[in-house]
């Protein structure tokens, strides 16, 4: 795990608010997030996870608060931060009829200086699917495509929505894998998860959402040692008041 005092924020958010028709998405929350850090995020269906991520990578525009990613202001400088920030969102959508490789020529002509075709397979591992149609792709080698088409930037960011929910064993680790490689590259990663064993497994804090707002922020062990729980599966009970399977039927 990294040292955080010794990084610079790669994110900066305060009182960051967004609202939908009277409803308070996200209400003001602030936080920094560290160069090369592995950041967390968790929270039940409607906390605000995916609002907040979404407006951190420019797709949505903030209703208030101050928003720095990368040094940059990602409303006013969205081409900018798209040559250092790669995204996968949960509802993203590729062509179905275009084969592994076509996707990641297509994507490569967006940027100055993309990543070799050959690296981008080696890293999610589909050598052996380069040919093959999108559609014809199980749904872990689906999210790996999408992860493959963040990372085409060479970025020095990268945003994860629900990367592994409804792989099977086997396709998750294998994406924890390419995770683990692009942390030991110091790429700074925010991931948007249901899993209490992944964020635990490759996350160096953990940020907790409710309602809009923080509940918690810090490392594992640091929010354990805060609730006085046993575990940390039992320290989000404690702070939510809902059990873990809640959280991942919600989602």
């Amino acid at each position: 795990m990294m040292t955080l005092s010794s990084k610079n924020p790669a994110v900066e958010v305060e009182n960051l608010t967004k609202r939908y028709k009277g409803t308070v998405a996200v209400d003001g929350i602030s936080l920094n997030v560290f160069r090369g850090e592995t950041l967390g995020i968790l929270g039940t269906n409607g906390a605000g996870k995916t609002t907040t991520v979404e407006m951190i990578a420019g797709l949505r525009r903030p209703d208030g608060g101050r928003l720095s990613v990368m040094g940059l202001d990602p409303t006013r400088d969205r081409t900018k931060l798209r040559q250092v920030l790669g995204v996968q969102l949960q509802e993203g959508y590729l062509h179905g009829s275009l084969t592994v490789s076509e996707l990641l020529a297509l994507y490569r002509s967006f940027y100055l200086d993309p990543r070799p075709h050959d690296e981008l397979l080696r890293l999610v591992e589909l050598q052996d699917k380069a040919d093959e149609r999108f559609e014809k792709l199980s749904g872990g080698q689906r999210q790996r495509v999408s992860v493959a088409l963040a990372m085409i930037g060479r970025p020095r960011m990268l945003i994860l929505d629900e990367l592994t929910t409804g792989l099977d064993p086997a396709a998750r680790r294998r994406m924890w894998r390419t995770i683990e490689q692009l942390r030991h590259e110091g790429v700074t990663i925010l991931l948007v998860s249901h899993a209490m064993d992944e964020v635990e497994k490759l996350c160096d804090r953990i940020v907790l959402l409710d309602a809009g707002r923080i509940l918690t922020i810090g490392t594992p062990t640091d929010i354990v040692a805060e609730t006085g729980a046993a575990t940390l599966e039992d320290a989000f009970v404690a702070l939510t008041g809902q059990e873990l399977h809640e959280m991942e039927s919600s989602a």
